[in-house]
This record gives structure tokens, sequence and C-alpha cells, in this order.
């Protein structure tokens, strides 16, 4: 059994990818969850060959059985969870009138429902790595649109509210068993996601993925006795 393991979802890319890396630099063992299976063994390389313990499991997270599949297989390999990171989402811009009911529930289920289960199913291996190092630690990937909800995206605005709202209640229920959640609400972000609005804002002027995991670092090493709720990250001149 490694001394510290880690659950990644939306791991193949952009932030998810970019906080497995810091957190094998961290010494955890991680398990790699992702849609696509060539985008997501080609990440799980890449981090091998940089000495890592990693493995991968593929699936849409928007699946239960899938999250289930996850787990256990985090469980059966590793045999302890002490970071959690809910990084996986999917963004799909409309006007309100124009809403495709496929599309609600795809964000819906993948952005705000996957949390759910994730914790549910991470339970008992979050409590106990909470009652051996009180230091357990879950990230729910939000966004900056999850504080200030935004026109066209409404309904992934609505759904990362959601995952703020979900992280506050964790942290009430579960801060007595060890275990720590925390809010990433980042604004434009340079990941595949945010090429939708690079007429707008450029890459270069965009927060970088390393921002958000050296974020996650900082957490990872607070105390006990030390809760972060939540992050914001904006541009330099961009508000709420």
């Amino acid at each position: 059994m490694p001394n510290r393991a880690a659950i990644i979802t939306g791991a193949s890319s952009g932030i998810g990818l970019a906080i497995a890396k810091m957190l094998g630099e961290e010494g955890h063992a991680l398990t790699l969850a992702a849609r696509r299976p060539e985008k997501l063994t080609a990440a799980a390389d890449e981090l091998r060959d940089a000495g890592f313990d990693v493995q991968e499991v593929a699936g849409n997270m928007a699946d239960e059985d899938t999250i289930k599949s996850v787990v256990a297989a985090h469980r059966d390999r590793y045999g302890r969870l002490d970071v959690l990171v809910n990084n996986a989402g999917v963004g799909v811009g409309a006007p309100a009138g124009e809403h495709e009911t496929k599309r609600i529930d795809l964000q819906l289920s993948v952005n705000l429902r996957a949390i759910f289960l994730f914790y549910r199913e991470a339970m008992e291996l979050l409590r106990a790595a909470g009652s051996e190092h009180r230091n357990a630690l879950v990230v729910n990937t939000s966004s900056i649109s999850g504080k200030s909800g935004q026109p066209w995206l409404s309904v992934y605005s609505a759904t990362k509210a959601g995952v703020v709202g979900y992280t506050q209640a964790m942290n009430k229920e579960l801060n007595g068993d060890g275990i720590k959640s925390v809010a990433l609400c980042p604004g434009f972000v340079e990941t595949p996601m945010t090429e939708f609005v690079r007429e707008h804002v450029p890459a270069e002027d965009m927060i970088r993925v390393e921002d958000v995991a050296e974020a996650v670092r900082f957490v990872l090493r607070t105390s006990p006795n030390c809760v972060i709720p939540e992050i914001v990250f904006q541009r330099p001149g961009e508000a709420l």
C-alpha cells in the first residue's frame, strides 16, 4: 500500500492532468479517470514516464457504474484514498429559450451528480484517511461562473454554483471526520474547454493550469486545523 493515493477525474488534459502531476510530485499513487480511452492512456503514460505510480480507468462520469468502477479499481490497487479530485466537467452554451433537455441532463450529470456519487462511493476510504491523519482532501472543480452566473452559460453556471454549495455542505458534514473539501472557481483557464472564447480572450492572457495545481498543492500542505472552503482565480482586472 502506498503512503498516499489519489483519484482524479477529467484527468486526461488541462486542470485534471496538471493536478495529477502535482499529486504525483507530492508522493501520491494515482488513479486517473476520463471519458476518452486513447487520450487517457497518453496522459497516464506521460505520468508513468515521470516516475509516478499510475493506473487509468476510462469511462463516462455521467454513468453511475463507471463511478463505482473507478473507486473499486482504486481500492483494489491502492487500498487507501487521501485525495479525491472531482474535476470532470462539461459546458454547453445556449440561450434560455433553446436549451436541449439532453444537454441540460448531461451537464447536471457530469458537473454535479457525479460529485455526489463519488463522495458516496469513496466515503469509507476518505473516512479511513481522515481517521489516520485528519487531512483527507476532496477537490471539487467549480468555476467563476459558479460565483456569478453567466448568460448563454446559464445551465453550466447553475451546476457550478451547485458545486460550491455542495462543497460547503460537505465541510459542515465531514470536517469532524478529518475530511476537508475545497471548491476551485477559476475564470478562463488555458485548456481545450476554453477554445470557444479565444477570439475575445487570447490564450496567452488566460490563467494557467499550473496556477490551479499549485493552489491545490498549497491546500494539500495546510494543517488539519485549516480548512480552505473555496479558491477563486481571476485574471488581472477581471471582476465577479
